[in-house]
């Protein structure tokens, strides 16, 4: 895949494309995407994406946070591997936000060579967000630019929330909830974050649990529910089992400051700053307050035996 920005002098081939902010690029993203590879194909044309760094939203509202199922970095190379040609990268503006949606098409077909447009079952573009599917078509045929609708995806798991519509609004509300399993299935991958490891309060090493503290690299990236989880943790292309923990550890008294941190499996060297990435596995339990630090160090116990179980199977 070429990933191209606005300042990007490299010729363009003319393509078939989709637009889209493509949080978390999921299953019902892939899936529009797959169609556009498959209409590119047929017309002989490369296959593009055209989207955005920044959530338009937080461009129009300076103190709105989206809770991104990725980052940018992380869209651009789970984009990387759905095959498509070109990832056009546009900057969204309070200019761009004001263009009607035959501007922003037109855009489309003269800068970038855009000769059709598929265009998602319920996406809506433009300033007024007005326009609907027959519109863009009327649009495309006045500037010569095919419309295409695409087949909505949805999908079904027995004995599953994850039921209907694959959308990112549904899997921030999963993650929220802690349900790290039911978003996977919406995602088709294992919900991640990357960060780096940080100094903590060396608590565990005192307890015999040591732990690594991550800090998130982008502070818009949503964090799942508080609780306990089991992971698998990547570092320097190895991967191991863990268990990590998010909140604000009641036993300890850690106040306000809300922590996470992942004590590694057969692991014991030192990470200090070193790039860490974690992937949820499942949920195992909600923050809890013990008595003493001898019960929470018997859970800690209990918890390590429970998530080898669970991860055995993965």
């Amino acid at each position: 895949m070429q990933l191209f920005c606005e300042t990007s002098d490299i010729g363009f081939r003319p393509s078939v494309a989709t637009i889209g902010f493509f949080d978390g690029v999921h299953r019902g993203h892939r899936y529009l995407i797959e169609q556009v590879r498959a209409v590119a194909a047929g017309r002989g044309l490369a296959s593009s994406v055209v989207t955005f760094p920044v959530h338009p939203r937080k461009v129009m509202q300076a103190d709105y946070h989206p809770k991104l199922l990725t980052t940018c970095d992380e869209k651009v190379s789970l984009l990387a591997k759905t095959g498509v040609d070109y990832c056009m990268m546009l900057d969204f503006t309070p200019e761009i936000a004001r263009f009607s949606a035959r501007e922003f098409m037109s855009i489309l077909k003269e800068r970038y060579q855009i000769q059709a447009l598929v265009v998602g079952y319920d996406h809506r573009f433009g300033h007024n967000r007005s326009d609907g599917f027959e519109d863009y078509v009327r649009y495309g045929c006045e500037l010569g630019m095919e419309v295409l609708l695409a087949r909505a995806y949805s999908y079904r798991k027995e004995a599953s929330e994850t039921e209907g519509t694959v959308s990112s609004s549904v899997i921030r509300s999963l993650l929220q909830k802690g349900n790290v399993s039911d978003a996977a299935e919406y995602l088709g991958y294992d919900f991640f974050l990357d960060g780096t490891v940080v100094g903590g309060y060396q608590v565990g090493r005192k307890i015999g649990f040591p732990t690594a503290n991550l800090r998130v690299s982008d502070s818009d990236k949503l964090i799942p529910a508080d609780g306990v989880y089991a992971v698998h943790v990547h570092l320097e292309g190895v991967r191991y089992g863990g268990m990590l923990s998010i909140g604000y550890r009641p036993t300890l008294a850690n106040g306000a400051d809300r922590s996470i941190e992942v004590h590694i499996f057969n692991f014991n060297a030192d990470i200090y700053n070193s790039p860490i990435r974690v992937s949820f596995v499942r949920y195992m339990r909600p923050e809890l307050k013990f008595s003493t630090v001898e019960q929470l160090v018997a859970r800690i116990r209990r918890d390590e035996e429970e998530i080898e179980e669970v991860l055995s199977g993965f």
